[in-house]
């Protein structure tokens, strides 16, 4: 991984992202992977503009709009310890996954990358526990 990682959300989502690429000969769907830029400082304005443009508290970080198994597509929170997933964060995940969505919150590029490889390789109807 060309990333050095320092333990911030971004640069475990940057590695997320870099292992995407390598992994898309194996995986064509990673190619559909992507990041939704919901976060992050901003100034008054800009905020405003975005708000208005539909940017949204909580959304997760990541999404894979492939279906597998039982599941329409995979949304992922990514975050790093201590850090936990807000109230927002939460409530994306449930309204995600009532809809039929695979969501989860993953502490690291690793368990991200596992998440997903175990996602892919999902069979109709199967379920990831």
């Amino acid at each position: 991984m060309a990333v050095r990682l320092t333990g911030s959300e971004s640069e475990e989502q940057q590695a997320l992202f870099q292992w995407a690429t390598l992994m898309t000969g194996r995986y064509p769907e990673l190619e559909l992977l992507y990041h939704v830029p919901n976060g992050g400082a901003r100034n008054p304005a800009t905020a405003g503009r975005l708000k208005a443009e539909g940017v949204k508290a909580g959304v997760p970080d990541v999404c894979l709009p492939v279906p597998r198994g039982i599941y329409h597509g995979l949304y992922i929170e990514m975050k790093v310890k201590p850090n936990r997933p807000t109230k927002d964060q939460l409530h994306w995940l449930e309204l995600l996954s009532r809809q039929g969505h695979k969501t989860a919150v993953c502490y690291s590029w690793k368990e991200a990358s596992a998440l997903l490889e175990k996602y892919l390789a999902l069979q109709s109807g199967e379920i990831l526990e």
